[in-house]
This record gives structure tokens, sequence and C-alpha cells, in this order.
């Protein structure tokens, strides 16, 4: 028994020896210095290798957590790293793409070091490059983060520089540095090694850090900065489209290019913002950028082509750009937070990838199409227009490049220019200088059209009579009110010296402006030749179909009408509107108009006007008149108004305030009260 209890004795000892060196060595793997660093003045790269583990929690910050078992990442730059997207070199590999593939939220890195021969205040400064928010810890301590940590959860920015600097009693001596890291579940879909840190973080003297993080801003200004000059030069287009729109409205390109350069410029601000602010916070700016403005500005630069090729059933093209934009926003949307890996589960990218990749090849194949038509449509100005259409396309597809292994970033003068930025800069001159061709010959043409205009509006006023002729026994009026430069209204008043009769023809040809001008010199001139040989309304009516007859479509609705000096009419209807006798409508049988058909039947009226008598002839440009309601002027206040006594210039004014559509003319003819008749006062009408 003595024995025994000896030998318990001698059993618990031990076992209290082991527990001890056990204990030891515990805290001895727990307190083991990854790093030893020698400052003075200058600086250590803090590659590691870091402890990592995914997840969360705040007791990891300790300087004294065990953290044995957690897996390592070494921050090192591999030989000849690039990060493709900024075009800098030293770029490592996030935890997706070292042994931790599709993980998204917190995770942390814990480094120990042992700093020498420090001098002055230390600082630490972060990676350029790291996703996607962060807070940084010096054993225990809280010192700075980039990104709002709160209890309902973070809010990422886009990485800038930064650097912390340690509490001023932190010189020298064991320290634990502890990198709460925090992913967004969409950021591994932008990049396929996304997650942590890209660079190491640096530690060293404050005044050397403060000038590395100078540095770091002015790599940034090389690598982004060439967003300035793209939107200075589409600013200058911008000015440009909507000074050429502000003077031309007929050109809708000008339209779209200037709302193509608005886009632009708004997406490109976006970008830099992102880049130098922390004024915009991560998901908003991928947002912003990616979601909605890319896809509109794919959406307006097909329509500006559009346009610019001058493509029929533009109505079709809007549907179908409007219709392909909403889809990829919507499909874009569902790929980047907050709905991805959210509300739509990350394996959803299987199939909305293609989906997306679909959508943008239906904007390549749609403005192949129309440039295609174009050139067909244009031939010249088409052919011309090509590399400008490729080079937007480039602009606009520059990320998928990648997937050819095709170049994308170019070093020009120690900038750093995307080939979107170029193929943008290039395809805006180019379409600068076309749309200021265009313009100029839009003008020239313009011009020469206002000179033909001018023309045939003198050769109509020579034509068409300023100054009535007198004839006897019969007070005329005349008031004419062409809706353009050039009327399509004529009238004419020819005397007859032989037995003191008077003719009056009045019309309305087919078409507007320039054409319609021609028509009346035509007619005008054909009823001044005709009436040297006949009087005869009927036979005038009859000449005037033969010479209109065969000319295209050219075509007139006429009234002529001969008064004798004691007040007999005859009157020949070609499809016009009927006369008012004293208010009362001259009831006429309906005929065809002058040159559709050859031999043409036209009504033939006769009557008679008594002294006092008032006969009312107008074009139907009176009841067309129409209000802002599309309420039109109408017969029944025609009639309603010739019920009084009324001039011919106050019934024009009467329909051109109501809203004219239309030329307008109004000849009032009335007879002369004192004039003694041998007929019956009251008016005879005869039809034949």
């Amino acid at each position: 028994m003595r024995y025994a209890g000896t030998s318990i004795v001698l059993l618990l000892l031990f076992s209290l020896t082991a527990g001890l060196h056990g204990q030891d060595t515990k805290a001895a793997a727990a307190g083991a210095v990854q790093l030893e660093a020698t400052l003075g003045d200058g600086t250590v790269e803090l590659s590691g290798p870091w402890k990592f583990h995914t997840g969360d929690d705040l007791a990891w910050a300790e300087q004294d957590y065990d953290d044995s078992s957690w897996g390592t990442i070494d921050v090192t730059p591999p030989a000849g790293s690039e990060n493709v997207e900024l075009g800098t070199s030293g770029y490592i590999p996030g935890w997706t793409g070292s042994g931790y593939p599709n993980y998204a939220g917190y995770a942390w890195y814990r480094l120990r070091i042992n700093v020498r021969s420090s001098h002055g205040r230390l600082a630490i400064k972060m990676p350029d490059s790291a996703d996607d928010a962060y807070q940084v810890y010096v054993n225990g301590k809280l010192i700075g983060e980039l990104g709002d940590f709160t209890a309902k959860g973070v809010t990422a920015y886009s990485t800038v520089p930064r650097s912390f600097r340690l509490p001023r009693d932190l010189r020298s001596g064991p320290m634990t540095i502890a990198v709460r890291m925090w992913m967004d579940s969409a950021t591994p879909f932008l990049s396929p090694d996304a997650g942590g840190m890209h660079e190491p973080p640096v530690l060293g003297h404050a005044g050397v850090i403060s000038t590395l993080i100078q540095l770091d801003w002015d790599d940034t200004a090389h690598a982004v900065g060439s967003g300035f000059l793209e939107i200075f030069i589409l600013m200058l287009a911008w000015a440009v489209a909507v000074s050429l729109l502000w003077m031309d409205r007929s050109e809708p390109a000008y339209l779209w290019l200037s709302l193509v350069c608005a886009v632009t410029i708004l997406e490109n601000s976006v970008v830099l913002i992102v880049n130098f602010a922390t004024w915009i916070s991560l998901t908003p700016g991928v947002v912003l950028q990616t979601v909605i403005i890319g896809p509109i500005r794919i959406g307006l630069w097909v329509i500006f082509w559009a346009y610019w090729f001058r493509i029929a059933r533009m109505a079709w093209i809007h549907r179908i750009v409007w219709s392909l934009v909403l889809l990829t926003i919507i499909c874009t949307a569902m790929l980047r937070a907050p709905l991805y890996g959210t509300r739509i589960p990350v394996h959803a990218a299987i199939y909305l990838s293609p989906i997306l990749l679909g959508l943008q090849l239906a904007f390549v194949i749609l403005l192949f199409v129309i440039t295609v038509r174009g050139i067909v449509k244009q031939r010249t100005e088409g052919w011309l227009a090509l590399p400008a259409v490729l080079l937007v396309a480039l602009s606009l597809y520059q990320v998928n490049l990648h997937l050819f292994h095709i170049r994308t970033r170019f070093d020009v003068f120690g900038f750093n220019f995307q080939l979107g930025t170029i193929a943008t800069i290039l395809s805006i001159f180019l379409i600068t200088v076309m749309l200021l061709r265009r313009f100029l010959y839009t003008q020239r043409k313009r011009e020469q059209w206002k000179a033909e205009i001018e023309q045939a509006r003198q050769v109509q006023h020579v034509l068409i009579p300023e100054e009535l002729p007198t004839v006897s026994g019969f007070a005329i009026e005349s008031e004419y009110r062409p809706a353009r430069e050039v009327g399509g209204d004529f009238f004419q008043i020819l005397p007859q010296t032989d037995d003191g009769s008077v003719l009056i023809i009045v019309g309305d040809v087919t078409g507007k402006g320039l054409q319609a001008g021609m028509l009346v010199a035509l007619i005008v001139g054909a009823v001044r030749t005709a009436v040297q040989y006949h009087s005869d309304p009927l036979i005038l009516m009859n000449s005037l179909n033969d010479r209109l007859w065969g000319r295209g479509r050219a075509s007139a609705t006429c009234l002529i009408l001969r008064i004798t000096k004691d007040g007999q009419v005859t009157l020949a209807n070609a499809g016009h509107l009927p006369p008012y006798l004293n208010g009362a409508e001259v009831p006429m049988e309906g005929s065809l108009p002058i040159g559709v058909i050859p031999g043409a039947d036209f009504f033939v009226t006769h009557f008679s006007m008594a002294p006092g008598d008032t006969l009312m002839l107008m074009s139907d440009g009176v009841a067309e008149a129409q209000d802002q309601h599309k309420e039109l002027f109408g017969f029944e206040r025609i009639e309603e108004m010739l019920k009084k006594p009324i001039s011919a210039a106050a019934l024009a004014a009467a329909a051109e305030a109501f809203g004219q559509e239309d030329d307008i003319l109004v000849l009032r003819i009335q007879r002369d009260p004192r004039t003694q008749s041998s007929l019956d006062t009251r008016s005879i009408v005869a039809v034949t």
C-alpha cells in the first residue's frame, strides 16, 4: 500500500508536469513570430505568410489569440503577375483563387511581426486593390477602416489608397496585425480570383508611408486619368451636337448623339468618382455603371446609327432596342449585388451568363444589320461611317475581348489608356467630322431650296394679282393667305373689254410648297392664253383639263365664272367648293378635278345676280381650319357668318385665327345696288 501511494503521487506529478509543458508549447505556438522586421527609416512589405480564416469573430483581433489551427495565405506577388482590369503589376489572386472558391462574406488575416530599430512613428499602408471592405487592428485596437461596418451590415467602396498610423507608443517589439475583410457575394462574378488583399500591406516610418500613398495616387491618376481626357472630348462633341440640333431640328441624329455623349460622360464620371473618392459606395456604383448606364449607352448608340443611316421604320427599331436594353438591365442586375448571392442563388450564373451574352450579341447583330442597310442606302457616306461604327462596337465590347486574349490597355506618355477609351475618342472625332459635313451639306441644300422657293413665290406673286382690276358695276374683294411661302390656291380676275363681262377663276392645286407653286404658274399661264380665244367657262375648263392631263399626279379643283354686265352668271365647276349667293350655297352637282382623266364632264350652271347681290367664293382652307382640339371650322360656321354682311378679309381672318391648316382664299363679288336691271330683282338659278 505504501508503494501504491508513492506511485500515485509520482503519477500526479508527472501529469502536472506534462500539462504545464503542453500549455507552454501551445502558448509558444500561439505567440510564434511570423516576420522579423528591421525598419529604421524604411519600410517592409508584410507579405506573410498570413494566417487566414473564413468567418467573423472580433476576438480574432486580439494579440494573444491562438491562430495555430488557421490556414495560411502568402501575399507575395508572383513573378510577372498583373491586374488585367487595372493594368498594374504585382497582383495577387484573392482567396477564391487560393483554396477558398465561391466564398463571400467575412474573413480574417493575422500576422505576428517583431519590429526592430524603428525610428519615429509607424504607419501601415493598405493595398490599393482589395475586395471589398476592411478594418485594420493592431494588438487588438482598431486603427482604421475602408468601408462602413455597422450592425446592419457593411457598405463597401471601391478601394482607394489608404494608410493608418499606429499608436504613438507602438514603435518596436512584437505586434499582431489583424485585418478583418468583407466581400460582397456578387464580387466573384466580376473577377475569377476575387477576395481579400491583392497586394501586401506595407509597414514603415509614417513619413515614408505618406510618400508611398502619394505615389499610389499618382498611379491611380495614370491608370484611370485618361477618363478626364475622354470626358473633355465627349463634352466638346456634346456641345457640337447640341449646337447643330439647335440650328437644325430636322436631323434627329444630332439629338441622339448628344444623348450618347451625355450618358457616356455620366458613366466616366462614376468611374472617376469611385476611383478618387468614397462618395458612391461600391454597390450603387456597380449598379449605375454596369446595370443601368451600360445597357442604355449601347441602346443609344444603336438608335443613333439607325437615325444616321436614315433607316426606315424607326418605330420598330425603338421597340427592339429598348426591349433588349430592358432585358439586359434585368439580367445584369440579377448577376450583381444586391440581388446576386442573396435573392438570386450563386449557381444561377450558369444560365444567366449565357443569356446576358446572347443579349449583347443581339445588339451586335442589330448594329451590323443597320450598318449594312445604311451602306447599301447611302453608298459613299455609309462607307465613310463604317470605321466609326467599328470603333464604337470596339468601345462597347472591350471587356469581351479578354475572351480572345486581346490586349486592351496601352501605356501612352506614362498614362494608361484602355482600348475602349481610344476607340471612343477616335469614333467621336470621326462622327463629329461627319456631322459637320452633313450639316454643311444640308445647309447648302436648304439655301438652294430657299432660293427656289423665293423664286417660285416671286413668280406666283406676279401671277396672282395684288391689286384687283376695276370692273364696272361690281365691287370685288379678295383675301389670300397661303399656309406656306408658296401657296396652292389661285385666282384670276379677267375683265373682257369687248362685251363688258368679267371672267373669275379660282382653284386649289394638289400638294403644297414648290410643286404646288409651279402647278399654279402652269394653270394661270394656261388660263391667260386660253381667254384670248374663248370666254366660255366650260370651254376654258376643258382646255385646262387637257393641259394638266398626263403631267403625273398634277390636278386641281377649279371654279370658272363668267358674269355679264347685266348680272348673268355662267359657272363651270371641277370639284371645287360651291359659292354662296347672298349667304346661301349655290346648288351644284359633283365633278372631278381637272387633270384627273381626259375628256371629263364638268358641271355647269347659270344664274343671275340682282343689284346688291353678293357672291362669296372660297377655298377649302376656310372650312378645314382646325383648332387645338382638332375641331373643324366647318360649313355651319361659314353659313352662320354669311347671314350678316361680312368682308372677304374678315372671313379669312376668322378661319386663320381658328387654326389655319391650308391655304385660305376668299373672294367677295357684289353687284352695285345702283345698277339698273331689266330682270326681276330676284336671283334666278338655272342648272344645265
